[in-house]
């Protein structure tokens, strides 16, 4: 068996994959095709996080993808570098993913993104999202009937407008929809997605290598544990986002 790099040699993404490349191939155990959606505006960990746990089952098909290639910035100005645009984005997917962030409504309005999603989400094994990327996979028309989750301010509000039953969930399946709410759930999105497309164990793996076993400073993850005061704080700095979302999906 070949030496199995160690972390000086590679990223982490690239060791979970030459680690969990170790196990015994199954027949299904092909690269997985996924492409992940870039725009102006987007949180940057909805994006990082789950491409670093799920990078390991798409060596070589894992696209950034966006209706431009070329750097892309988040709502905090950090860019990510979209390597293909929607035109050159692989037809068949195997997975479909949306993040959310502040500039969400915008791409809620957005009729050529909105006809990408719709186009590829057709084909695609698994139509994805995490915190308010439900709402564009909403908006294009993509959770009609379906339960799903998004962030908690907007969760109970604005999916129900788009045709969505709202779950205060962390990771929410319907059929082949999977949700996440906010930001910190994309690692558990994309763990519960990897132990679908690969089992358990490889999921676990990749947990272990990412040393995902969040013990946060503070209880004040939802609106119930943080209490009224920090709510309002949050409220505060989420309004634009509410506000721009609602009238995006009143405005369908």
């Amino acid at each position: 068996m070949d030496r199995v790099p160690s972390r000086r040699d590679i990223g982490a993404a690239a060791l979970a994959a030459s680690l969990l490349a170790a196990q015994p191939v199954r027949a299904q155990a092909r690269p997985v095709r996924i492409a992940m959606l870039l725009y102006p505006g987007m949180t940057a960990l909805d994006v990082v996080g789950p491409q670093e746990l799920l990078a390991g089952l798409a060596p070589g098909s894992l696209s950034l993808v966006a209706r431009t290639k070329g750097a892309v910035a988040s709502d905090t100005g950090l860019a990510l570098v979209a390597d293909t645009d929607f035109d050159g984005c692989a037809r068949d997917l195997d997975v479909l993913f949306v993040p959310g962030g502040d500039g969400t409504p915008a791409q809620m309005r957005d009729a050529k993104t909105l006809a990408f999603l719709r186009d590829r989400a057709s084909r695609a094994a698994w139509v994805t999202s995490v915190c308010t990327g439900s709402l564009i996979l909403g908006a294009a028309g993509l959770l009609q009937g379906y339960r799903a989750t998004s962030h908690w301010s907007v969760r109970d509000r604005v999916l129900p407008l788009l045709g969505a039953t709202p779950v205060a969930e962390r990771v929410v399946f319907d059929r082949n929809r999977v949700t996440a709410a906010g930001i910190s759930a994309g690692l558990d999105f994309a763990l519960a997605l990897a132990a679908r497309l690969r089992g358990d164990d490889y999921a676990r793996t990749a947990q272990l290598v990412a040393e995902y076993a969040p013990r946060p400073p503070f209880a004040a993850g939802s609106p119930a544990s943080a209490g009224p005061a920090i709510t309002k704080e949050a409220e505060a700095i989420l309004r634009n986002l509410v506000a721009g979302s609602l009238a995006a999906a009143e405005a369908r």
